[in-house]
């Protein structure tokens, strides 16, 4: 990993204006990919996110910024056009679903009812009625997504999603007691509150196969899922500590280590950054012991691994593209690797 720079200080020592990230962009050797529909499903999502969650300005322009449609292309760039929009329909949805249980700091009641709320409409999107719109969101994009998903995946979407629910829950309970992990219980949570379980049958479903339960039960298979959530898990956690931080939120690896291990700003972050190289580093010892289950089989293991491996580099892709994280700064800070921290919000 590249070298990173001392902290500069404010007023004290102990108070650093800016940090380092590490230079993920050499790190991850990976090629960058887009999908070709991107420019005409991208537009179509923003209004679909717009109009379906009701949003006005300024959060119109807040989450059209975020560009779903830029991140399911980077994500599932083999996917035609019917089937990114509904992944970009879903991350679209998921960005303002996170906000509300995040920022928005609903308490755990409402936590449980969103959830139970959407998990209704998963199970039955044509015959669950709701005036929620986070509800009636999932009634739109997984209709569609039923329309051609394998059972299979379909399951494993769901079930994924009820782990994140849970773990949401988990997590707004934890903030309003004013409890912080330890890395360990963090690292256990932070798996399920990635999201990456129900974006990973997505894979499935934007590629059109439906694998059958002794693949996706095997340990090397796990393997591979779980190398590649811990990479964008701990990326991720790099990328919006500055925006939590300013939110005075610790769900974040990089604050959870600070306060576990007693490191500082800067110490942390290089140490997700390890932790990221070691994800690569899993990911492709054991995609080289995959077993075999047959040629037709293998053909659709190999098109899921290649679609983990784009959900590696797809969000690495689109934290510089989107306002996310580093707002108008992206680009900037893509280039010269260094955040400046974002002075706290008034509790």
């Amino acid at each position: 990993m590249a070298s990173t720079a001392t902290c500069t200080v404010t007023c004290s020592d102990s108070e650093p204006a800016e940090f380092v990230v590490p230079d993920f962009f050499s790190d991850c050797r990976y090629p960058m990919r887009l999908n070709p529909h991107c420019d005409s499903v991208s537009p179509a999502s923003a209004q679909w996110l717009c109009s379906e969650a009701h949003l006005v300005e300024p959060e119109s322009t807040k989450y059209t910024s975020l560009r779903p449609g830029y991140f399911a292309s980077s994500c599932y760039p083999d996917a035609d056009a019917f089937h990114l929009k509904v992944c970009a329909d879903f991350l679209g949805w998921s960005f303002k679903l996170d906000d509300w249980l995040e920022i928005d700091r609903f308490d755990v009641n409402d936590a449980w009812k969103i959830r139970d709320c959407c998990m209704s409409a998963f199970r039955d999107p044509v015959n669950f009625q709701t005036e929620r719109y986070s509800g009636k969101m999932c009634k739109s994009f997984f209709g569609r997504f039923k329309e051609t998903g394998g059972p299979g995946c379909t399951e494993r979407f769901i079930q994924a999603m009820d782990s994140w629910f849970i773990s949401a829950a988990k997590e707004v309970d934890n903030r309003a007691k004013g409890h912080v992990n330890d890395v360990e219980s963090y690292i256990e949570l932070r798996r399920d509150l990635s999201g990456c379980k129900s974006c990973f049958a997505l894979i499935e479903f934007a590629c059109r196969i439906d694998l059958p339960d002794e693949v996706v039960s095997h340990p090397v298979i796990m393997a591979l899922e779980e190398a590649t959530n811990d990479f964008v898990s701990w990326s991720n956690d790099i990328f919006s500590y500055n925006m939590e931080q300013s939110h005075h939120s610790t769900h974040n690896l990089v604050a959870v280590l600070m306060v576990d291990q007693g490191l500082d700003l800067q110490d942390a972050v290089d140490y997700c950054g390890r932790l990221c190289n070691i994800s690569l580093q899993r990911f492709e010892e054991n995609r080289a012991i995959l077993p075999s289950w047959g040629e037709e089989v293998d053909k659709e293991v190999a098109i899921y691994v290649q679609g983990l491996q784009n959900w590696i580099t797809g969000p690495l892709q689109w934290s510089f593209e989107s306002a996310r994280y580093f707002g108008k700064d992206a680009h900037i800070v893509k280039r010269d690797r260094t955040v400046k921290l974002l002075p706290k919000r008034p509790l």
